[in-house]
């Protein structure tokens, strides 16, 4: 339909967005970025017909991403972004006046110039601070070396096609694991359940396996339809345990505020989870 974007990603089911002004279309080493502009969602990317960011919505999914696995450490120092292009997750994680070293490792150099020059809004400033370091390289091969151990590690990958499928392996995760301080916590994108049951499950089956505590949580996230998201949790700590107070005294002592969706009682509740989703981690 013209003056429509239609996304299908998934096999029985589509979404459509009205297409405004097309800012940009071009192909990077990697993959193909469109980026348009919406009257609900404000300006969209796609990267190969699949969308991954608005500016309407995208601070759900990166305050959720980092807030529920820092604040839940209680004393994360390091964190490792892998993917993270459009600098939203470094945005949220470097709010954390205790973290001093963030590094993100993508792919594509080609998304974090483009994020920087149409996207500024969503990294806020981020690529600007001195605690981060930008590392373009393969996701997996970085995590497979020996390196740092970091407190928190955070997979704010694209879907498990293309540039992100080997994201999704045993192989992966067992690396992440072993570059995971004690104590720390993995955070991964694992996709809307109910479309995309598959993802969640073989994540978990890897989990279980690697983890003490192996599970995922929640958030209701627009621009991803199909019911809530899903995010990987895996840690061999106690940091899910957390009370809710004890959260709400850290994001204090932070100082961060003007957060728009997550909170200490979201971050609690999102542990929360619907049968079906239950059912599929087993």
């Amino acid at each position: 339909m013209s003056g429509w974007f239609d996304e299908t990603l998934h096999q029985a089911y589509r979404q459509g967005l009205r297409e405004g002004r097309l800012l940009y279309d071009s192909e990077t080493a990697h993959q193909r970025l469109r980026l348009f502009e919406n009257p609900v969602f404000g300006r969209v990317l796609t990267l190969d017909g699949v969308v991954q960011v608005t500016t309407g919505d995208e601070f759900i999914y990166h305050e959720m991403m980092a807030h529920t696995p820092i604040l839940a450490h209680g004393a994360a120092r390091s964190v490792l972004i892998v993917g993270g292009g459009d600098g939203g997750m470094a945005r949220e994680a470097l709010k954390h006046p205790g973290v001093g070293r963030v590094v993100m490792v993508e792919i594509d150099a080609g998304v974090i110039e483009f994020s920087r020059k149409f996207l500024p809004g969503v990294s806020a400033g981020a690529f600007d601070d001195p605690r981060l370091e930008v590392v373009i390289a393969d996701g997996a091969e970085y995590i497979a070396r020996q390196g740092e151990s970091f407190d928190v590690i955070l997979v704010d990958s694209t879907d498990p096609i293309g540039p992100g499928e080997v994201l999704f392996t045993e192989t992966f995760y067992g690396h992440a694991k072993r570059r995971l301080a004690p104590g720390g916590v993995l955070v991964t994108q694992n996709g809307v359940p109910f479309l995309q049951p598959d993802e969640l499950r073989n994540t978990m089956r890897a989990f279980r396996a690697l983890f003490a505590d192996a599970t995922c949580y929640l958030a209701t996230i627009p621009t991803y339809a199909g019911g809530p998201m899903a995010f990987g949790w895996g840690t061999d700590g106690q940091a899910r345990e957390t009370a809710e107070e004890t959260l709400a005294g850290r994001l204090a002592a932070s100082g961060i505020e003007g957060l728009r969706y997550y909170s200490p009682a979201v971050h609690k509740a999102a542990f929360a989870l619907p049968g079906y989703v239950a059912a599929l981690i087993g």
